[in-house]
């Protein structure tokens, strides 16, 4: 390895990587399973690159007949080959963007597209006024919101072995004495072995409490370190191109924070309590709490500064005064005094807040911090002392970044969001009107009388619930997660739990009987309509489907039009979020009209509250509901921040991350920092540039209330009036397409995968319109067709441009060029192409037995396949997928011979299950080669 160089990467290297790998678990296999296996893998896989790279009928045919030859046992050890290699590639191909990317900053160029520092630099160039960059700071919002949506197929014994692999890689690209790299090939070899040697599947459903834990894994890995870090570059970025008039340094208020829905989010999650609520509000403190004190524990090792050799600040004598070590053999040392009385505090702060104990037991009894900031302000006591006498450097490496992470995270760790579905608690509210003798029945009622009703009871100090009456199982497990969600306000801080999600918002009252169970358990104060009402959460309406979207602008105008709503919103924030969903909006519309609706719905919505704003000052924030497909909101997130109309971010912006991404995203400490970065730069320049314009192609933005000029959003609306309709023809217009789904995709065989406590489905049923947005995705991207993120754009594209033979072309073009919506939704799309196979969806077509409904459904779906990746050669002018993503292409080219043979294998797994061979060794495989597939495709769901 000391041959190769980090300044100058090239492709080289990733495949040296791969290929080091590669023999590896060759060499693993060969020992672990034999000689003839090893053998037939080896034949597997040269045939599947010979097919790939030459493309002729006969090798296809050859591999067939190999694949189709296997007995089952062998299919099992050939699915999880693969499957372990497309995993270690994944490992050679993020240490490879590492790689380039520091090379990149070695050279000193420019810094790259979707860092902080370029962003910076972009705001400094168009005239960005310091003020203004204070200004977004002072009321920012950003904040990555972890999911348990059930998309991650790996278990967590996997992701820890894959972490070690990386950091191996790492110190592989170093220069090494060659003792060092023998011993790193000697450990790589282990961990290889340890996944050969590791079950790729769970046994069993993963529970709540289970998710709950492998998210607080990333904080430990990545979080803890990268988001200080993230703030303290990002404040030296400031002080260097941004210097403040009064020659202060930037020191930014807490605008980065963490957000949770694991343990709160109980739409369609019947595992999902108050008590569930509980542990993992525990969980999160104690995972805090434990980060603190290791740290406390390491700066009082680092800390030995003694009152011999420099003075101290009279509080941080004080502070060493108060702790309860009396130790003769550091009283020169205060700083170390301190640090063990903080320490002291802090464990007892664990038992009380995080049910645990500490591992190192404290030197005497202290009282527990009452706050995080009452923690941070002992802390901040010891740095300025540092600082005064001498010592600043001291604070840099640990104490600095504690504290940031003290401000950041608190005692709480992440916001907790709580979320359900309108039609539960609207089951609530009804039960506790009729059992007061209100109403008795509450949904009979039209949206005109539920509101009246609803007002009432919110204009009534009193409240619903009867003292010993008798409520429902159902009706007291809602009202529980709320009054736990009261308590733990007071015990965490308002940060712990602030906002609380409608699923399916539909209408007014959907927002109002929030607002009355808010009230019922105590988070409602005062009297609507009266001054100094308020509610404690943000009652934040999700709108999903086609319908919801477009009816959401009216929705939230005759909400706030409500007497006294104005009023209560100023009180309560001034803030009002809306949350909108792309998964179910693409389920019910397809790719392009789900996102031209959300679109336009964030364009409405910014325009109300721009009106709001000026009249109220109550300001919107937008709250996006992204999946790890493209079919599901999914793609680079950068781009899809720069994407969003003028208007529409201002500073602030939530979006979930879920599944595979998480993992992704945040495993390796340093990809997570980029990814975190990205995020701070996406929504630094798409609210100080969304004025100005941005350099390019691209002309100025032209406000909010279009966004894009007329042509373009009149020939947008006309391709999602024909994308629709040709979407819906064939998922809810065409009887065959249902029968054709579950057979020729695993749907079924997915709801045993074992990778999320929710189940599939809303409800017991086959309909699509009651299966959950995830497996419709995760499906599609197994059999290769990966429909939910391009289908029905062939056809829009091609009736636009007949419907317009003089300009049609050459607008779709433009608009490409210079609209970074249209140019975003294209780039998905094309990477979603690039990555299916309609060659190898035809073969999974075979399992439909119905020769009429195979032959009508799959002839649709190739036809508008064929008819989609002409629009967009037409349309971009690049004759091949990912033409301007050289890096992707060669990617995902490399990854196909390894997917299909899985492809393969899972296709004759799923013909011989379905013909009576239900073993569980033959089921074991199906589930099996789903996990690989996933693996090498990356984004399933």
């Amino acid at each position: 390895m000391s041959e190769r160089s980090t300044t100058q990467p090239s492709d080289h290297a990733l495949f040296d990587d791969i290929r080091h790998l590669g023999r590896l678990l060759g060499d693993v296999i060969r020992e672990q399973e034999g000689q003839t296996m090893y053998d037939i893998v080896e034949k597997v896989r040269q045939q599947s690159v010979a097919f790939h790279r030459e493309g002729e009928a006969q090798q296809r045919r050859a591999l067939d007949r190999l694949l189709q030859g296997l007995s089952r046992d062998q299919a099992v050890s050939v699915i999880r080959a693969f499957s372990f290699f497309s995993i270690l590639a994944n490992i050679a191909e993020d240490r490879h963007a590492l790689r380039r990317r520091h090379a990149h900053e070695l050279a000193g160029d420019k810094p790259q597209p979707g860092s902080v520092r370029a962003a910076l630099d972009k705001l400094r160039k168009a005239g960005v006024e310091p003020a203004q960059i204070e200004e977004f700071f002072s009321h920012s919002l950003i904040s990555p919101v972890l999911t348990a949506h059930p998309t991650e197929v790996q278990r967590k014994s996997l992701l820890d072995a894959e972490r070690v692999i990386a950091r191996l890689l790492a110190e592989r690209d170093q220069p090494l004495p060659p003792r060092r790299q023998r011993d790193i090939d000697a450990e790589l070899r282990a961990r290889v072995t340890q996944l050969w040697q590791t079950r790729l599947l769970r046994f069993t459903k993963l529970r709540v409490s289970d998710e709950i834990k492998n998210a607080l894994s990333y904080y430990d890995c990545t979080f803890f370190s990268e988001v200080p870090r993230l703030y303290i570059e990002l404040e030296h970025d400031l002080d260097e191109l941004f210097p403040r008039e009064d020659g202060q340094a930037w020191r930014l208020r807490p605008f980065f924070r963490m957000g949770h829905w694991i343990g709160g989010d109980r739409d369609g999650n019947p595992f999902v309590t108050a008590e569930t609520l509980a542990y993992a509000l525990r969980k999160q403190a104690r995972t805090a709490l434990e980060h603190y004190i290791n740290q406390v524990h390491a700066l009082g090792a680092e800390l030995s500064v003694s009152l011999m050799l420099a003075s101290s600040s009279p509080e941080l004598l004080a502070l060493a005064e108060a702790s309860p070590d009396n130790s003769e053999h550091r009283k020169d040392e205060p700083y170390r005094r301190a640090l063990i009385g903080v320490y002291a505090r802090l464990a007892a702060t664990l038992r009380q807040l995080g049910d645990a104990d500490v591992l190192r037991h404290e030197v005497g009894q202290a009282a527990p911090y009452p706050s995080a900031e009452a923690f941070a302000a002992d802390l901040r006591i010891a740095r300025d002392s540092l600082a005064s006498h001498h010592a600043a450097a001291l604070a840099q490496p640990r104490l600095d970044p504690l504290i940031r992470a003290v401000e950041v995270f608190g005692f709480h760790l992440a916001t907790v969001d709580l979320r359900q579905s309108s039609d539960k608690h609207e089951q609530v509210v009804a039960e506790l009107l009729a059992t007061a003798r209100l109403c008795p029945d509450y949904s009979a009622l039209d949206e005109a009388a539920r509101i009246e009703l609803l007002l009432h009871t919110l204009q009534d100090p009193r409240p619903l619930r009867v003292p010993d009456a008798t409520y429902s199982d159902w009706t007291r497990a809602e009202l529980a997660v709320f009054e736990q969600a009261r308590a733990a306000r007071r015990l965490l801080g308002e940060d712990t739990i602030r906002q609380t999600i409608i699923s399916h918002t539909e209408s007014v009252s959907d927002l109002l009987e929030v607002l009355v169970l808010q009230k019922e358990c105590g988070l409602f104060h005062g009297t609507l309509g009266l001054p100094g009402a308020s509610a404690e959460l943000l009652v934040v309406p999700l709108f999903e489907t086609i319908d919801d979207l477009r009816n959401a602008p009216e929705i939230m105008r005759g909400f706030f039009a409500l007497p006294g709503m104005v009023d209560l919103v100023q009180k309560s924030s001034a803030l009002q979020e809306i949350m909108l969903g792309y998964s179910d909006s693409n389920k019910d519309g397809g790719y392009f009209t789900s996102n031209w609706e959300l679109h336009k719905a964030s364009v409405a919505l910014a325009e109300l509250f721009a009106q709001l704003g000026t009249d109220h000052g109550i300001r919107l924030r937008l709250f996006h509901g992204r999946g790890g497909s493209v079919g599901r909101g999914g793609g680079p997130s950068y781009e899809a921040i720069l994407a969003q109309p003028a208007g529409t971010v201002g500073g602030s912006i939530r979006l979930t991350e879920q599944g595979e991404v998480i993992s992704s995203k945040y495993a390796n400490p340093e990809i997570g920092r980029h990814n975190l970065e990205t995020l701070v730069a996406a929504t630094l320049e798409a609210t100080l540039l969304s004025s100005r314009g941005k350099s390019g192609d691209a002309p100025p933005r032209q406000g909010v209330r279009t966004g894009a000029p007329l042509p373009f959003l009149q020939a947008a609306a006309h391709l999602s009036q024909v994308a629709i309709s040709a979407y819906r023809d064939l998922v809810y217009g065409n009887p065959r397409f249902i029968e054709y789904f579950y057979t020729a995709t695993p749907i079924s065989e997915i709801a045993g995968l074992n990778i999320g406590s929710r189940p599939a489905s809303r409800k017991a049923s086959q309909s699509i319109a009651d299966l959950r947005a995830i497996p419709w995705s995760f499906s599609w991207g197994q059999c290769r067709v990966a429909l939910p993120g391009w289908f029905g754009f062939g056809s829009a594209a091609e009736q636009f441009i007949a419907d317009h033979p003089d300009n049609g072309a050459e607008l779709l073009a433009r608009m490409h060029k210079q609209w970074p919506f249209f140019r975003a939704l294209l780039s998905n799309m094309d990477m979603v192409l690039a990555k299916s196979d309609l060659a190898v969806a035809s073969h999974y077509a075979q399992l439909v037995t119905d020769t009429r409904t195979r032959k009508q459904v799959f002839a649709a779906i190739e036809q508008e396949w064929q008819r989609t990746v002409q629009a967009m050669r037409q349309i971009t002018g690049e004759q091949e997928f990912l033409q301007s993503n050289p890096t992707l292409a060669r990617s995902i080219r490399a990854r196909f011979p390894y997917i299909d043979p899985l492809n393969h294998l899972q296709i004759e797994l799923l013909r011989r299950f379905r013909e009576g061979q239900t073993d569980e060794r033959t089921k074991r495989g199906i589930h099996l080669s789903i996990n690989g597939i996933a693996a090498g495709l990356r984004n399933t769901g």
